[in-house]
């Protein structure tokens, strides 16, 4: 079963019936309830449905040093310490931070230090008989010393405990007393008497058996005040058996359960490291730049296997002088650390010569292998070959992570093995394992470079590795075939033919995937190479300009493009036109006006060298322009493009296609159609495995949800495809548009400026205008709110500049109504009435509905105030436009406009008009807009629309209330909130008190206590 937050739980046949074990992906507590028979699963702290926890780091200072991430293991154990009797058995492998956990456990559930007793089992021959519970107990002093009258069973231990003898009483044991029992019991006596005490038993693999069955009775019979934490690694017992020597059953009334630990994910594994190494600009935690920490997060991560321990001795390691520059240099060439290697050859010591050999072959072939494979590698018979894997298993060297398929348990483990390979009989195992692999079919030809790049033969391994790059990219594992490129091409005595094909290649792959910064380095360096040819240098700098231009939104890669351009025409015209089309996209800097000239250069070169694919993309930057300039002959076009083709550019170029116009009609006001058409490019991208055009699909579908009002979880699913996609400038620039709306929306005016703010930053680079323009709108109408018409001029004028410099009329809905207002209350009707008619004549005959609607917006505004009659149609027809088109919040806007303008001629209906708007944006969550319709009712005198009365919300939240605590739950302060719901911040103040006292919680906890009662 798994639960919605991510709990994985496994539940175990008990004679009470069944009972749930908590795994480490959430975690809640076990119960049982003894007036039913049943156990309750109760929630631990905040851990719920839709929760996202941080990782805890713990500095230096204080606390468990370097503890990150594990919080609802961490919340789940305090909870559990603090339900006493509880009993908890943490399992896990060596160095996974079993100890830390519960040291963080302790620390935060507030026991005091003096009510742990820990004891400690050891790896030795003979362990004394109850040795870690009798070291435990001798920290007890300062409490026996506060306890009552002790048990006169409690002498039993004067003799076990010297040092607490003056505390307990008289052994009173009698002749034939069982000297077993009388200590059991004088242990047991004790820890009652102790009260409230935490009992930690660590390592609990190596407890003698005495100490184990004194634990699984502590465990079935727990004293009230007792909690018992025990620590162990499960792959050391014998044959699998329980920790405690025999099946555990938990007891009525018993809090706990079984918490297996797993090693760290890779971004906890960052987290440690800045916790340990600090976040300082030198530091490698904060490094740089952000791709050197998540490189050396990844490299951390590999070293260790996410093991803590290992992660905090290499990072240890970087601590010292001269490594911190570059961290991720310094530990690649440095040892495994060397408490994983000292475990790890401890552990293949003990091995016998069978499963010896059957581990080196192992190491040797580095991937989950079958015995008939490892059989044919190690040259053992079969039988030996299986002895050896079941002894190998058994040490919890080997695992088995598919069903007859066996490998290392973790890869450091596997390094520190084959290290030990004596050299001979290392390229032994390679050629056998070479010559075994050759008989597969289709053979597997990474494997096989690996191999024969092992045996030090470098002519052969750049034939194998060229011949398996192939392979991945054909088998669509672009990531193998990228990492087989990257390193053919760092050999410094590559062939010429062989270099450019490599980098072609790789520049091939480059062309399909999402942006990131380090395959963006890999071509750069490439194109660096003076070994390269001319041409070759040309279709890789093409790829790059791409990348940077396009999927990077920063037009100096055109600057790369028109290089490629020049480099291509002589010996490949065909991809010469290529980076003329693409060079034809920038529309700013005055290029616009030169992209038919280099459209029609393009089709210059083809037709010296025909190529479908360049045509392809000819033909769809051809409708993207038609989609830019509202051409109404582009639909019909669209519907003619190659759905099925089978050449792959041929595929992604009908997908760009369908992208660009998909994108554009959200533009022009063709959302329904926008729909269709980016559904269709995400499936055809997915289908294709072109990851930035399926990023860029969701990023419009995520856009088209917000323009028809879906805003319910829409912040959320922004930020998880910027996660997914961090490098992507698209997804960032649409986040910041989204956030910055609906902060001015709930009258948070300075985090809207902030985010309009960030999209203009990109705008200004982007080769596209729309960014700019829209970005642009946004900001100007924050500066309007918030400072006037002067300052949002200064905003928006080299916005409409940009928009009469790139004709950019049917793309400019948005940017029009605010542009006008913000030139009549400057004062500057001509300029106001002088944008209007340039608007209306730009857009006479183009298909772009949003551009008419804003169109209509701007009109009513030039005319508010002056023709009452003619603002009034204006209005309507705004609002009647934006509500065919599907976007609310655009049609609310108009309609409150409409609602102003009627209220002397018509108040009746304005306050109707003016009641249909603050439902919209009451409906959308747009606080401060609604709050403004109700001051507008004030203002005009329009009154209130009918209602049953004032009702009475005792201690249930009023929606004043909510409006208020919504923004207290989003941290805006008192002032801004007044600000926002025009109310004064004594009222505001009072508000704000009324919630903190319905919800019972600090102004902090707002937000957590609004979601806790709405679900």
């Amino acid at each position: 079963m798994v639960w919605g937050f991510g709990v994985r739980v496994t539940w175990v046949e008990t004679s009470e019936g069944r009972r749930p074990v908590v795994g480490v992906r959430g975690v809640r507590v076990a119960r049982h309830d003894g007036a039913h028979g049943t156990y309750v699963l109760s929630p631990v702290g905040a851990v719920g449905s839709g929760v996202r926890m941080g990782p805890a780091v713990t500095g230096r200072a204080g606390g468990v040093p370097g503890f990150v991430g594990r919080r609802r293991e961490v919340a789940w154990l305090v909870e559990a310490l603090r339900s006493a009797p509880a009993v908890v058995l943490v399992e896990g492998d060596a160095g996974v931070g079993k100890s830390a956990l519960v040291g963080r456990a302790l620390a935060e559930s507030g026991v005091p230090q003096e009510r742990v007793l820990t004891g400690r089992c050891h790896p030795v021959a003979a362990p004394a008989p109850y040795g870690p519970l009798l070291d435990a107990l001798r920290r007890s002093r300062p409490l026996l010393a506060a306890a009552d009258q002790l048990p006169p069973s409690t002498g039993a231990l004067r003799t076990r405990l010297p040092d607490l003898a003056d505390l307990l009483p008289e052994d009173v044991a009698a002749a034939g007393d069982d000297e077993r029992y009388r200590l059991v019991q004088g242990l047991r006596a004790l820890l009652d008497a102790l009260g409230e005490v935490v009992l930690l038993v660590e390592d609990a693999q190596w407890a003698d058996r005495a100490t184990r069955e004194l634990l699984l009775l502590l465990a079935r019979d727990p004293h009230p005040g007792l909690s018992l934490v025990v620590t162990y690694r499960a792959e050391e017992l014998a044959d699998g058996a329980s920790v405690l020597g025999a099946a555990y059953r938990c007891p009525p009334g018993t809090a706990g359960g079984l918490l297996r630990v797993g090693p760290l994910e890779r971004a906890e594994v960052l987290d440690l490291a800045r916790a340990l190494l600090g976040s300082s600009a030198s530091g490698p935690a904060a490094g740089p730049a952000a791709g050197t920490a998540s490189a050396l997060a990844a490299l951390l991560h590999e070293r260790s296997g996410g093991l803590p321990a290992g992660i905090v001795e290499d990072l240890a390691f970087l601590r010292e002088d001269g490594r911190r520059a570059d961290p991720v240099a310094a530990l690649a060439g440095a040892d495994l650390a060397r408490g994983l290697r000292d475990a790890v050859t401890e552990r293949l010591a003990g091995l016998g010569a069978q499963a010896r050999a059957v581990t080196e072959t192992a190491a040797v072939l580095d991937e989950p292998a079958g015995e008939e494979l490892i059989a044919e590698v190690s040259a053992l018979p079969a039988d030996q070959v299986s002895s050896g894997l079941v002894e190998a298993l058994h040490a919890a060297v080997l695992d088995e992570p598919a069903p007859a398929r066996y490998a290392f348990r973790w890869e450091p483990a596997r390094q520190v093995a084959y290290r030990r390979i004596p050299g001979p009989t290392r390229s032994a195992l390679h050629r056998r394992a070479i010559e075994a692999l050759r008989t597969r079919q289709p053979q597997p030809l990474a494997r096989i470079a690996a191999h024969t790049l092992a045996l030090g033969d470098r002519d052969a391994w750049q034939q194998a590795a060229e011949a398996a790059a192939e392979q991945a990219g054909e088998q669509g594992d672009t990531a193998a075939a990228g990492a087989l490129l990257r390193e053919l091409l760092a050999e410094t005595d590559l062939a010429p033919e062989r270099r450019g094909r490599a980098a072609r290649a790789l520049a091939g792959l480059a062309a399909n995937a999402a942006y990131d910064a380090a395959s963006t380095d890999v071509l750069a360096d490439i194109i660096a190479d003076p070994r390269l040819p001319v041409a070759d240098r040309g279709e890789v700098r093409l790829t790059l300009g791409l990348r940077v231009a396009v999927q990077g939104g920063d037009r100096d890669g055109f600057a790369l493009i028109e290089q490629a351009a020049d480099e291509l025409i002589a010996e490949r015209p065909a991809r010469a036109a290529r980076a003329l089309v693409a060079l034809a996209m920038n529309e700013r800097d005055g290029e616009g006006s030169a992209a038919w000239e280099r459209m029609a250069k393009a089709a210059a070169a083809l037709e010296i060298e025909p190529d479908e694919e360049v045509a392809a993309a000819y033909r769809a930057t051809r409708l993207t322009f038609q989609a830019r300039e509202g051409d109404p002959e582009l639909w019909p076009e669209l519907d003619r493009l190659p759905r099925d083709a089978s050449s792959p550019e041929l595929v992604r170029q009908t997908t760009r296609a369908l992208f660009n116009v998909g994108d554009i009609a959200m533009e022009t006001g063709h959302d329904q159609r926008a729909g269709r058409l980016l559904t269709e490019s995400r499936a055809l991208a997915r289908q294709a495995a072109i990851s930035y055009l399926e990023c860029y699909s969701r990023i419009g579908l995520l856009r088209l949800d917000g323009l028809a009002g879906r805003w319910q979880g829409l912040e959320e699913r922004f930020e998880a495809l910027g996660t997914e996609y961090p490098d992507v400038a698209m997804a960032r620039v649409e986040r910041a548009m989204l956030f910055g709306r609906m902060a001015a929306s709930r009258g948070r005016l300075a985090v809207a400026r902030a985010e309009f703010e960030s999209a203009a930053r990109y705008g200004e680079r982007e080769s596209q205008v729309t960014a700019a323009i829209r970005a642009a709108a946004g900001l100007g109408a924050v500066e309007l709110a918030e400072h006037g018409a002067e300052a949002a001029a200064v905003v928006l004028g080299p916005a409409v500049t940009i928009l009469r410099q790139a004709g950019a009329w049917a793309r400019g809905g948005e940017l029009l109504p605010i542009a006008v207002e913000v030139a009549r209350g400057t004062g500057d009707e001509g300029a106001a009435r002088h944008l209007t008619e340039e608007a209306a004549e730009a857009l006479d005959g183009l298909d772009a509905p949003a551009a008419q609607a804003g169109l209509h917006q701007a009109r009513g505004v030039l005319l508010d105030g002056t023709d009452p009659g003619g603002a009034i149609e204006s209005y309507r027809q705004a609002r009647d436009a934006w509500r065919n088109i599907g976007r609310p919040y655009e049609a609310a806007r108009a309609e409150e406009r409409l609602a102003r303008a009627l209220a002397d001629r018509d108040p009746q209906t304005a306050a109707e008009r003016l009641a249909a708007a603050e439902a919209t944006y009451t409906t959308l969550g747009a606080t401060s807009d609604a709050a403004r319709c109700q001051h507008v009712r004030r203002d005009l005198g329009l009154g209130r629309m009918a209602s049953p009365g004032r009702r009475g919300y005792g201690e249930a939240l009023s929606p004043r209330e909510r409006q208020v605590a919504e923004l207290v739950g989003q941290g805006v302060s008192n002032q801004d909130i007044a600000q926002a719901l025009f109310l004064s911040p004594r009222t505001v103040e009072h508000h704000v008190a009324s919630v903190l006292r319905k919800l019972g919680v600090g102004r902090k906890e707002v937000a957590e206590a609004l979601a806790e009662s709405e679900g």
